[in-house]
Formats: structure tokens, sequence, C-alpha cells
């Protein structure tokens, strides 16, 4: 099979079902931050220094690429509950950031990105999460879009930033506060 078929050329393309929208519509923009998403996640997973968060970082994927999988249907004709993200994946997030915050000191401003490529990274990715999630609001304002892949995004972004925060205590990274005006 080849990858190229020619017949997204005029700015086009197919929804999962078959419903073609053009390249911008709302729902490819959704499904597309969240497939941008994903890859900043597995650039995560590729640092010496995240090895220990591999398995949650794989399940963040997972449950991206689930997400992605209903939002790229159009949304009269959803799957069921084939494609749609575990429903614990929300409290695993949860968890996950708790476990990390025990080990931080508190913080009472805001953080300036920056300071090691890793932590840099993750604040990128943590910044697409939040596009990911406005794109998705967006059209679930419009259109039919599931509950938990708001909640999880939501989530996920509020992961990341704990993540930051606990690579860069964990590397020893100066993070620079930058207190309110």
């Amino acid at each position: 099979m080849k990858i190229y078929t020619r017949a997204g050329d005029d700015g086009i393309t197919s929804l999962a079902g078959g419903e073609r929208v053009p390249k911008y519509h709302r729902r490819v923009e959704a499904y597309g931050s969240v497939d941008e998403l994903i890859a900043w996640v597995g650039l995560l997973r590729g640092f010496p220094e995240t090895t220990e968060k591999n398995e949650i970082l794989i399940n963040i994927q997972d449950q991206l690429m689930r997400s992605a999988c209903i939002l790229a249907q159009s949304g009269k004709d959803q799957e069921p509950a084939v494609c749609l993200p575990d429903g614990q994946a929300v409290k695993l997030l949860e968890d996950e950031i708790d476990k990390m915050e025990a080990g931080l000191p508190s913080l009472n401003s805001f953080i300036l990105p920056g300071g090691n490529l890793l932590v840099s990274y993750c604040n990128v990715a943590r910044c697409v999460c939040r596009r990911a999630e406005r794109s998705v609001l967006r059209l679930r304002a419009e259109e039919q879009v599931p509950e938990i892949i708001c909640r999880f995004l939501n989530r996920l972004s509020d992961y990341l930033f704990v993540l930051t925060r606990y690579l860069g205590f964990k590397l020893d990274i100066e993070q620079v506060k930058w207190p309110m005006p």
C-alpha cells in the first residue's frame, strides 16, 4: 500500500467513516493537535532521565491515540466505547501528580520555562496539550465529544507541568521564578 493517495491534494480529507471535510475543519484541527501531543510525549520518552516514567508516558500516548481515534470520527457516527480513553486514566494522572508533588518544594510563583533541554521540551508538551484541549473544547461546543477526552487533556496538562517541576528538581536545574509584578 502506498502512503500517498493524492486524495487530499485539493485540501479535503476523510474522517473515519468516510465523510469528507476541509483539512482546516475543527475536527481535523482537534485530532491533529492531539496527534502532535502524542509525538511530543514520545520525545519525552527518549531521554534517559525519563526512564522511570516510561510506563506512564506510554499509557498517556495510548490514551491520546484513543482520543484521536474518537475525534477523527464524524460526530454522528462515533464508535461506542471501543476507542474511548480508559475511565481510570484521569485518576492515574492524579495519582502520579500527587506522588511527584510530595517530593517537591511548595510553589508560590510562576516559573519561567527553560534551563534544560528536557525540562523545556516538557514545557512545550504542556503548551501543546493546552492547545489541543482548546481545539477539542471548540469542537465540543458544536459537535459531540466525549467528556472523558476533555477531562483527560485538562489533567494531562497538570501532569506535564508537575513533571516539568519534578524533572527540574531531580536534575538540580535552577527554576527561575517569575513573581507577579
